[in-house]
């Protein structure tokens, strides 16, 4: 895959009249991309509409001819010692955190975005396995990653969310800390104000439901 030449892409973020429906997905190009390319691409298209708190370890982008059309991002798992579950080493594992398409492409589109993907992450990284979630909250079950071929491996447990002008963001974002100049840690102004948002009841908890565990072995 070839990196983006960041000065030829138009970036038509959350064009709605974009109709690649009758495209090949051959046609497809996937890049490896970052943030400010993608934010608002995943913002609009993505159903957590959000990328705060992410540890992101690597983006990727989809695109036809000049139009960003796709975008994903694999990063570090979120809960603290969860990695200990699958591998021996943390640097071992990363999760497949956001995986999102404009409406209108093939069906297949999806798997055909992972697959490129992960034989990225096959050559040009030192991780042993995949993990993702299908969130049962949002009616997912996994079925794209099944297509995918990864296995599934139960479900997680019961958790909560923190429900922020119709966002859903997880709760450890009120707990994130930075050294400031003095060498003091200090917590994020977001999760300050996500705090203060909490204690004026402009926020609230919501119980979430199990999700579906996958995990995608890059070796061998």
């Amino acid at each position: 895959m070839d990196t983006p030449n960041q000065n030829l892409v138009e970036l038509l973020f959350g064009n709605d009249e974009l109709d690649f429906t009758k495209a090949n997905v051959k046609d497809f190009i996937v890049k490896p991309s970052n943030l400010r390319v993608t934010r608002d691409f995943i913002e609009k298209w993505h159903y957590s509409k959000n990328v705060n708190g992410l540890r992101i370890s690597q983006i990727f982008g989809l695109f036809h001819e000049k139009n960003l059309i796709g975008a994903m991002i694999y990063g570090a798992l979120g809960m603290a010692n969860n990695w200990k579950k699958f591998v021996e080493a943390e640097s071992k594992v990363v999760e497949l955190k956001r995986l999102c398409c404009i409406d209108k492409t093939p069906k297949n589109t999806e798997s055909y975005f992972i697959g490129k993907t992960l034989r990225w992450m096959k050559q040009n990284s030192d991780y042993d396995l995949v993990v993702s979630y299908a969130d049962t909250f949002y009616g997912h079950e996994g079925t794209i990653y099944k297509a995918s071929n990864f296995k599934h491996m139960g479900l997680t447990t019961k958790g909560k969310v923190i429900d922020y002008n119709e966002r859903y963001y997880h709760d450890k974002c009120i707990r994130t800390y930075y050294i400031n100049s003095d060498g003091e840690r200090v917590i994020k102004p977001f999760a300050q104000k996500i705090k203060g948002a909490l204690e004026t009841g402009e926020a609230k908890y919501v119980d979430m439901p199990e999700k579906h565990i996958y995990i995608y072995s890059l070796k061998g």
